[in-house]
């Protein structure tokens, strides 16, 4: 199919965002999705009791019980409420569990719950905020939030490893408290990665900060969707095309491979300004990742793009079979799986009218 027919729509690549750190700081919200996430709108999976046990704990910790007065004759004297369970004694909170069990509906819901200044920011996007201001110039924005709310807290290398003992411990001590979600434990963060053994100090420094809760579900994204990601035929990605652009939306056209190789021009942190404007993905001739590095770009630009419910159209490999290589057996394993998650439901989500 000739890219002559592509020219009503814009393209991804033809982008090259720039995100200051000034940018960076005013994105430290949760993402449009999750505008009105509460803990009354979670739903808890009643075969998972550690779902409405997490629910209730991060309610405590973000609203902790006003006191109470006794009664007529109890003289002003207050008591502590006792039908909420005690929010927990450390300053931070690490929700571990698989991808689609309502974590970062939680993380929101917490965030929306807690009064003063707090902030929301993926892994990537607080590091980009170190690399964009200095550590310094990071630490002098974040300290003093009332809390730090940190989604898909995963250490891909020493030097983040690093890098974020070092923020949480200057963040905790000044009164922050801290609320994290992750894949992965917190004391088998960087497992399978790089040689995390060498800094098992580091890692159980950070870890002791957290009180760990542990979430258990299935992934609600695959609850009603079954089999791979939707792949269009080439006439199908036509049609699509022009009834986006009939429809006044705006969608962007790209060729995968030339996608995948844009991806590594631009930080992750910026692959937000990739979206600003989109509606619609088209990615024409997907094929198998066999590149580590390329295959991980491509899971941080679909967490954004997650983020945005920004719905894919695609001809091709199903975009839920590109991870080949082995891949799926290593380190990042959980990563690619919840990228396959997003992917499944991203192909098989409705155009906005």
């Amino acid at each position: 199919m000739s890219s002559d027919k592509h020219h009503s729509s814009a393209r991804l690549v033809d982008r090259r965002p720039s995100i200051s750190g000034t940018e960076l700081v005013a994105t430290l919200v949760p993402p449009p999705q999750f505008d009105h996430a509460s803990f009354d709108s979670y739903r808890p999976d009643p075969e998972y009791a550690s779902q409405e046990e997490a629910r209730e704990l991060l309610r405590a910790f973000a609203e902790p019980e006003a006191p109470v007065a006794r009664g007529l004759f109890g003289f002003g004297r207050k008591k502590q409420a006792e039908s909420r369970p005690n929010a927990p004694a450390k300053p931070g909170v690490y929700l571990d569990g698989g991808f689609g069990v309502g974590k970062t509906h939680l993380l929101a819901a917490t965030w929306h719950a807690t009064r003063g200044r707090r902030y929301f920011g993926t892994f990537i996007q607080y590091t980009a905020l170190v690399g964009a201001l200095g550590y310094n110039g990071a630490v002098g924005v974040l300290q003093g939030a009332r809390l730090i709310c940190i989604d898909e807290f995963e250490l891909d290398d020493p030097g983040d490893t690093m890098l974020m003992t070092r923020l949480i411990g200057d963040l905790t001590s000044t009164g922050s408290r801290i609320v994290a979600t992750s894949n992965t434990p917190p004391n088998a963060l960087g497992e399978g990665r790089f040689a995390a053994a060498d800094f098992m100090r580091e890692i159980q420094a950070m870890s002791d900060r957290f009180a760990a809760v542990r979430i258990d579900g299935v992934d609600y994204r695959q609850r009603d969707i079954k089999g791979d990601a939707v792949v269009l035929s080439d006439e199908a990605y036509r049609f699509a095309i022009a009834d986006v652009a009939a429809s006044g939306e705006r969608m962007t056209d790209d060729d995968f491979s030339e996608l995948i190789a844009h991806l590594a021009t631009v930080h992750p942190s910026s692959y937000i300004g990739l979206l600003e404007g989109v509606q619609c993905i088209g990615l024409r001739g997907v094929h198998e990742l066999t590149d580590q590095s390329a295959a991980l770009r491509f899971v941080a630009f679909i967490d954004r793009v997650y983020d945005a419910q920004i719905p894919i159209r695609a001809t091709g490999l199903p975009l839920t079979s590109i991870f080949g290589g082995g891949m799926l057996d290593g380190g990042y394993r959980k990563k690619y799986l919840r990228c396959i998650s997003r992917l499944g439901a991203l192909t098989a989500s409705e155009i906005p009218q």
